[in-house]
């Protein structure tokens, strides 16, 4: 086996250990949680002052009562997974390092980040802390160089969030399609469902319209964002961070529903003109 068969072997496996750790989105433990959008179908606006009586939840078609709401101060955790592969050299390195810099600043100090790295090969870079100071310092150094191991790059990054506490996103960055995983797009969004995080995709070039990145997003209640420019991600950063902050967090015990397997989510607001995302369901 190679060496850099080796390495993949090593980190995936890690990562899959990760992933068989208790979850907390699973009706086996106190409750489940769901993470909610609400936005203004006409201006596109995040919704604010909503009540657990606004929201309809339903599992697996079972009406359920929403025990509690929260929003605000929830400490939240943002695991960046950024394409390091040759073809983000010169001025799409230099925004992505802007971008993440703009990021970083805007998080408050209960905060946490982590990083992970992908071009031939992922590197978990720097695990969950609230010194970001350390992510910057190797988003500052990084070479670009190598292929795409886009799907490798985003299963690592969403198994970092296993088992953490807090509220969790990742964000994806890539300017290219996958040119060199070995695990299979299935694979990957079948991991996103087991987990608690919401996925966002920014994608340019040849990554945009794939349609893996859309499922891998949909599947956690979040987005994919198709960019022309590396110029923009500095705002789409920002924005997916005022997106995340301003969800609702909704609980509920489940009742009336069997253990096990996956759930179908399905939640609705009693209010008009209201566009509402989250993620289709749960184990």
């Amino acid at each position: 086996m190679t060496t850099r068969a080796l390495a993949i072997v090593a980190v995936l496996a890690s990562a899959w250990t990760a992933a068989a750790a208790p979850q907390v989105f699973s009706s086996k433990t106190v409750g489940v949680r769901v993470d909610v959008l609400v936005a203004d179908v006409t201006s596109g606006k995040p919704v604010g002052g909503l009540a657990a009586a606004d929201f309809e939840v339903r599992d697996n078609g079972v009406l359920q009562s929403v025990e509690s709401i929260d929003v605000g101060d929830i400490p939240i955790n943002v695991v960046l997974a950024l394409d390091a592969s040759g073809s983000t050299a010169g001025k799409r390195l230099d925004d992505l390092r802007n971008a993440t810099r703009a990021l970083l600043d805007d998080l408050k100090p209960v905060d946490r980040a982590a990083l992970t790295t992908f071009n031939h090969a992922v590197s978990p870079r720097v695990s969950l802390t609230s010194d970001v100071r350390q992510i910057r310092a190797v988003v500052d150094s990084l070479t670009p160089s190598g292929a795409t191991s886009l799907l490798e790059g985003a299963y690592v990054a969403i198994v970092t969030t296993q088992a953490e506490p807090g509220r969790s996103f990742v964000i994806v960055c890539t300017d290219g399609r996958d040119t060199s995983s070995w695990t299979q797009p299935e694979d990957v969004i079948e991991s996103a469902k087991h987990s608690n995080a919401v996925v966002y995709v920014v994608a340019s070039s040849g990554a945009r319209r794939w349609a893996p990145l859309k499922t891998l997003a949909d599947v956690t209640g979040g987005r994919l964002i198709e960019i022309e420019s590396s110029t923009q991600i500095a705002a789409e950063f920002k924005k997916i961070l005022e997106d995340f902050r301003s969800r609702y967090v909704l609980t509920y015990i489940p009742a009336g529903v069997t253990s096990g397997g996956y759930h179908r989510l399905d939640v609705r607001v009693r209010r008009a003109q209201t566009k509402v995302t989250a993620r289709p369901g749960y184990f």
